[in-house]
């Protein structure tokens, strides 16, 4: 079982309220083999949301209280990031989940690349709250781009 981003399995629970359909992500659901989950629709914010982005450093930082998650309009979400990521790892935990593919680029699930903080479409390394947050519980984390050359 692997936990995978809910946009990746057809859940509309984007930014923009759209997924990100992925068939092989689709396939891996229906025959029981994915835990989908929207960390920031679980951590409380709504769908479609004003996007976010991470200022002053990356998932790790937010993690250790040295960056903070800011929407486009200014408003702090920090505390949704923080809540989405610690269920996702709390449910890890509960079905014995040590891998999980997320949507890459997001302030949640980015992996290895996250947006700069600027709105302005930049990018940058380091990885989404989540993700982080995945990683110091010892899943292994992989996007879903890593995903599909594997297959």
């Amino acid at each position: 079982m692997i936990l995978i981003s809910a946009c990746l399995a057809g859940a509309a629970c984007r930014y923009d309220g759209k997924a990100q359909t992925c068939r092989m992500f689709l396939e891996k659901l229906t025959a029981g083999e994915t835990l989908p989950l929207c960390p920031e629709m679980a951590g409380g914010l709504p769908v479609p949301r004003t996007p976010s982005e991470i200022v002053g450093g990356d998932g790790a930082d937010v993690l250790d209280g040295r960056a903070r998650v800011v929407n486009r309009d200014g408003e702090d979400v920090t505390e949704a990031f923080l809540r989405g990521a610690k269920l996702a790892v709390a449910l890890c935990r509960r079905y014995g989940i040590r891998e999980a593919v997320l949507k890459s680029g997001s302030p949640s699930c980015g992996c290895g690349c996250i947006y700069d903080g600027s709105f302005t479409g930049g990018k940058r390394p380091g990885d989404g709250v989540t993700c982080a947050a995945l990683k110091r519980a010892g899943v292994r984390v992989r996007t879903e781009y890593s995903q599909r050359r594997e297959e």
